[in-house]
C-alpha cells in the first residue's frame, strides 16, 4: 500500500512538474482589436498580418511556444478594452499584450500594463500621450504629430506659402491640424484660414468654396477614410481645384487605395505624408505584398497591416534578447533602442521614449500603366515623435 502511495505521489509530482515546464515554455500574447463592428476591417488587416509573420517565422521563439489569444472589443470601447486586459492577465496568464488599434481603447489598457508588468506593444493608435500611460509600453506604428508636422515643414520648405486647413471635428483631427499648423508656422509659412466640419459630413462643397475664397496655394485636409476621400473630392472638382495647379496634402489616409478607387482621377496631384505605403520600392516591400496578398485573399497590406507585422518583428525580437525571459522589464528593456529593416524601410525604438523613430514618405498620386498610385517624392529621414520632443526640453 505505502509502495503504491509513493508511487502515486511520484507520478503527481512529476505531472506537476511536466506541466509548469510545458506552462513556461509557452509565451501567451493577448491581442485587443476591434474584431467586429465598424473596425472589423481595419483589425483584419493587422490579424492578417501577424499570421503573416508568424507563418514566415514559425511559432516558436528562443524555445518558447507562442499562443495568441484573440479578444474583441467591438469598436471604441475603452471600458471595455480594460476589462479584457484585465482578464487576459488575470485569467488567461498573458505574457504580452498586442494590437491596440484604437487610441482610447489604448488609453485604457495602459493603467493595466503598468500595474501588471506588462509588456504591451501599440500596433497602431496614434496618440503621442499613449506610451505615456505604462512604462510597459512600446510602438510600432506612428503617431499623428510625426506625420503632420513634418507634412506641414516640407510643404513650406517646398514651395508653400498660404496654406488653408480644413480637418474632421475631433480628436485625431485636432491632434493633425495642431501638429501640421505648427510644423507651417515653424518653417515660416502662413495659415491663411481654417475650418473644421462634422466627422459625419457628407458634402464637402460649401468648406471647399471657403477654402477657394482665400486664394490659397496650398489646402492641407485632414479627414477618416470610409467614404470622405470621395466626397472631398467630388467637392475639389465641383469647386474648381485641381490638385495638380493647387496643392492638395494631407496624412496617407487621403489617398490610401480605396480613397483612389472611388475617387478616381480626380485625385491625381494630391500629396500625402505616410509611413508606409505597399508601393514602397524595396525588394523586402515586395515580398512582404506578395506574402499579404496570398494570405489576404488578394488585399494589399496597409498601415495596419504594417504596425502588426513589425509589432510581432518587436516581440520576436526582444524574446531572442532575452533568452525567452517575458517579464515586463526584462522584455521593454530589450525592445529599447532595438533597431531593424522592415517592409517600410529602417525603424527603432526610441530608448527614451519607446515610441517608433521612423522615415516619413512624401508621396504624390500619379496616373501609371497600372493605374492611380501613390509615388514617392520626397522622404524625411529618422523622424521622432515631436511632440514628446517638445515635452524633454
Amino acid at each position: 500500500m505505502r509502495k503504491s502511495l509513493t508511487a502515486l505521489l511520484g507520478a503527481t509530482a512529476l505531472f506537476a512538474t511536466t506541466a509548469l515546464a510545458n506552462a513556461q515554455q509557452t509565451v501567451k500574447i493577448g491581442l485587443i482589436m476591434p474584431f467586429s463592428g465598424q473596425f472589423a476591417d481595419t483589425a483584419s488587416q493587422m490579424d492578417n498580418a501577424i499570421k503573416l509573420y508568424m507563418k514566415e517565422h514559425g511559432d516558436t521563439v528562443a524555445g518558447k511556444k507562442i499562443e495568441i489569444i484573440r479578444k474583441d472589443t467591438g469598436g471604441i470601447a475603452p471600458d471595455v478594452a480594460k476589462r479584457l486586459a484585465q482578464e487576459l492577465v488575470t485569467r488567461d496568464k498573458v505574457d504580452i499584450i498586442g494590437g491596440l488599434i484604437l487610441t482610447p481603447n489604448a488609453l485604457a489598457v495602459g493603467d493595466v500594463s503598468a500595474s501588471a508588468k506588462v509588456f504591451t506593444v501599440i500596433m497602431n493608435a496614434a496618440t503621442s500621450i499613449i506610451t505615456t500611460k505604462s512604462p510597459y509600453m512600446a510602438r510600432t506604428s506612428v503617431t499623428t504629430p510625426m506625420l503632420n508636422q513634418t507634412l506641414g515643414t516640407w510643404a513650406v520648405k517646398t514651395g508653400s506659402k498660404r496654406i488653408y486647413s480644413m480637418v474632421s471635428d475631433f480628436g485625431p483631427g485636432h491632434d493633425g491640424e495642431a501638429a501640421f499648423q505648427l510644423g507651417v508656422k515653424e518653417a515660416g509659412g502662413e495659415i491663411v484660414g481654417s475650418v473644421r466640419f462634422p466627422v459625419a459630413n457628407p458634402d464637402f462643397s460649401a468648406f471647399v468654396q471657403r477654402a477657394k475664397d482665400t486664394n490659397p496655394d496650398t489646402i492641407y485636409i485632414w479627414i477618416p477614410g470610409g467614404t470622405q476621400p470621395a466626397a472631398v473630392g467630388k467637392a475639389l472638382s465641383e469647386r474648381g481645384i485641381d490638385p495638380q495647379k493647387v496643392r492638395v496634402i494631407g496624412q496617407d489616409v487621403l489617398a490610401d487605395d480605396s480613397a483612389l478607387k472611388s475617387m478616381g482621377d480626380v485625385a491625381v496631384g494630391i500629396i500625402t505624408a505616410a509611413h508606409y505605403d505597399h508601393n514602397h520600392q524595396s525588394a523586402m516591400n515586395k515580398a512582404f505584398v506578395k506574402g499579404f496578398n496570398e494570405i489576404s485573399g488578394g488585399r494589399n497590406p496597409d498601415i495596419f497591416a504594417i504596425g502588426g507585422y513589425d509589432g510581432m518583428h518587436l516581440i520576436y525580437e526582444t524574446l531572442k534578447k532575452t533568452g525567452g525571459k517575458a517579464d515586463g522589464d526584462s522584455l521593454i528593456a530589450a525592445a529599447k533602442g532595438m533597431k531593424w529593416e522592415s517592409p517600410r524601410g529602417p525603424v527603432q525604438i526610441d530608448p527614451e521614449t519607446r515610441d517608433i523613430i521612423l522615415t516619413v514618405y512624401i508621396d504624390k498620386v500619379t496616373k501609371t500603366p497600372d493605374g492611380l498610385r501613390n509615388v514617392e517624392i520626397d522622404k524625411v529621414e529618422n523622424v521622432k515623435d515631436p511632440v514628446k520632443a517638445r515635452m524633454a526640453k
